[in-house]
């Protein structure tokens, strides 16, 4: 492949850590490494120094009272981005947001006549529900975000399920499907990560483990996850659940525990940076579970099933897409009695769930380099077809 310098463009970046956060920066890891230089442009993040191994360009921001620690990015304000950038030479950019960010890319790209493609991540309309109460409010904003993606060149999405999304938004043009991946490959023995993870979390063999990793957010139906862990408890004394992550919600999550009188078998941990922390957290966890509705195609659910810990989803969520019910994961109603059934089923059956753990290792688990080998082809592709 010929040498490419490309531009990815999101609204958050380390040390915000979300699942675009995560697919960014493997794009940029891996594209630097396949196809030529590669740069991140993303709101400044105060007392943050970038360290990684390529260059991350930030541009003027605020903090947001909604939805913290995210931040609003002003690029159109910040005279030494102009600069910057008019010193990059971009064959292509892409944008992960519709926002700042991704407006920044879209002006970009015809300043200086390059393509650009928009991936669309997330549900934009229960985050902007969550801040705005006014609908007409919010359906105006849903109609910029979708013109946003009528405006770019290429729009993708993580996987067929989460076009529908952007269909009930309004969008009607194409779009093409390039999935998400994970950034470790899956070890044929867990054991030593399953050691790391029990001595860490304090939890050993003889308990069971429920694990969620992500956004404390409302939007992922953590509350209904609580309500759901007494049952669960009661049928399983010996089972723990961890929550691994933050957000606005942590504080009421934990509230809600001490109310159901829970809180000694829930353990809340802060966000983990070290990945190989991480996949020692996810070995240690028996099952994972992810009731929500919000998510699109959660990064989440393929590296626990990279370490052999298959999850529990509502049936009919975007993000079940990928799961097969008892083959390589577990789907449920949205009933908190019928989750918890489901959860100690699971967990009664050891031979069912080894079976379903191997083929949820097997099925789900793409890695970033082999995603990147494809972003890298598909940028070649739409390049040669620019320049005709």
């Amino acid at each position: 492949m010929d040498r490419i310098t490309t531009g990815l463009f999101n609204d958050g970046y380390v040390p915000i850590i979300d699942g675009v956060t995560v697919t960014v920066r493997n794009y940029a890891y891996w594209l630097r490494k396949k196809l030529g230089p590669t740069y991140v442009i993303t709101p400044f993040v105060p007392n943050y120094k970038d360290t990684d191994p390529f260059p991350v360009i930030r541009f003027l921001s605020l903090p947001t009272v909604i939805r913290p620690p995210y931040r609003i990015g002003f690029p159109d304000f910040d005279l030494r981005l102009q600069f910057i950038l008019k010193n990059r030479d971009f064959d292509i950019v892409h944008a992960h947001s519709p926002f700042a960010a991704g407006k920044l890319a879209l002006r970009v790209a015809r300043e200086r006549h390059i393509p650009v493609i928009a991936t669309f991540h997330s549900k934009y309309r229960d985050d902007l529900r969550r801040a705005i109460s006014i609908k007409a409010i919010v359906d105006d904003q849903i109609k910029r975000i979708v013109d946003f993606y009528y405006h770019v060149d290429h729009v993708w999405v993580p996987q067929e399920s989460v076009a529908q999304t952007l269909r009930e938004y309004g969008y009607k043009g194409p779009y093409d499907v390039v999935e998400n991946g994970i950034d470790f490959d899956p070890p044929d023995d867990i054991a030593p990560y399953r050691t790391r993870g029990a001595e860490h979390l304090g939890l050993s063999g003889e308990y069971l483990v429920g694990l969620y990793v992500g956004q404390h957010i409302l939007e992922k139906n953590l509350e209904f996850l609580v309500r759901a862990l007494p049952s669960v408890m009661d049928a399983l004394p010996n089972f723990r659940m961890v929550f691994v992550g933050k957000g606005y919600a942590k504080g009421s999550l934990i509230d809600l525990a001490e109310q159901l009188g829970i809180s000694n078998k829930v353990i809340f941990h802060d966000v983990v940076y070290d990945r190989e922390l991480l996949k020692a957290i996810y070995a240690r966890g028996d099952i994972f579970l992810f009731p929500s509705l919000y998510d699109n195609a959660p990064l989440v659910l393929r590296e626990s099933a990279a370490m052999r810990t298959p999850a529990v989803l509502i049936h009919g969520s975007t993000a079940s897409e990928v799961i097969e019910d008892k083959d390589n994961g577990f789907l449920c109603s949205e009933n908190t009695d019928d989750f918890a059934q489901t959860v100690v089923k699971a967990l009664s059956d050891t031979e069912a769930l080894a079976r379903i753990a191997d083929n949820a290792q097997k099925t789900l688990c793409r890695t970033w380099e082999d995603i990147a080998m494809e972003v890298a082809g598909r940028y070649c592709s739409i390049l040669e077809r620019w320049a005709r």
